[in-house]
């Protein structure tokens, strides 16, 4: 019997932002059942993380913060010192997808700008934070978390579609050049959803006709479950499994290609 697969991931230290969530929690627990220790991130769902901590375990512990203040990120990141003397790898899940559909020329300057803090500005401070903390140990892997609308586009969610491209090509493209000044074998990759059930998804998804719409751009027509995105994301965290990927955008949408594939 072949031996199963070691991702070298048990006792590390992983920070997930957006943790009560749907993605952020199913990262949470395929990092535990690793054997991670975890610093699980909140922003207003208490109740949620503490139940994804709860299920993650005793090394599992959960932090508030509003990632779109400088101060709340140092916080986090204080906050995690102050448990685990540093970090392995950070998860950047945090993000929100505004559910109304708005052309550009109806969108307000308002919601331009929460969405973008709320996304992109969140992505930087986390990412700074992490390789802070990086700067310090020598060491560690960043995953950020995209959307397939940051590849293809949006209708009626320019200012998402705009916030997630800047993260997975600007952003990530920086960073895994500007890791390895201070970490050599440090890596950044990114993950993009496509369709994905979670809380902020699922009234969305709610409309079987939408379901149909969108899947019809899938080779694989049906949509993600948060674990699809989450095993992709430990596979990148860990050396073992990825030490020689870095740069890298993994489509995790069943194939998507912005385009019609099935009548």
């Amino acid at each position: 019997m072949c031996p199963a697969m070691d991702t070298g991931l048990s006792g590390k230290r992983v920070l997930v932002t957006g943790a009560s969530g749907g993605i952020g929690a199913a990262c949470a627990r395929a990092f535990a059942a690793e054997g991670a220790r975890l610093v699980l991130h909140y922003h207003l769902g208490r109740e949620r993380a503490e139940a994804v901590a709860a299920d993650c375990g005793e090394s599992a512990v959960i932090t508030q913060a509003d990632l779109t203040r400088e101060d709340g990120a140092d916080g986090l990141f204080a906050a995690t010192r102050d448990a685990f003397g540093g970090l392995d790898a950070c998860v950047a899940v945090a993000g929100v997808w505004p559910e109304d559909d708005v052309p550009l020329w109806r969108l307000s300057l308002d919601r331009w700008q929460q969405t973008l803090a709320t996304n992109l500005t969140a992505t930087f401070l986390t990412a700074r934070g992490f390789l802070r903390e990086v700067e310090r140990s020598g060491r560690g892997n960043l995953v950020l978390v995209g959307s397939t609308a940051g590849l293809f586009g949006e209708a009626g969610h320019a200012d998402y579609a705009s916030a997630k491209s800047a993260i997975v090509r600007g952003l990530l493209l920086s960073l895994k050049n500007e890791i390895v000044r201070i970490a050599p074998l440090g890596r950044v990759n990114a993950v993009c959803p496509g369709w994905t059930v979670s809380p902020m998804t699922r009234s969305t998804l709610d409309d079987p006709g939408l379901v149909d719409r969108v899947t019809r751009t899938m080779a694989l027509q049906k949509v993600a479950e948060p674990e699809d995105v989450a095993r992709q994301i430990v596979v990148l965290a860990s050396d073992e499994l990825s030490g020689h990927v870095t740069g890298q955008v993994v489509m995790v949408a069943g194939g998507m290609e912005g385009r019609v594939l099935h009548d």
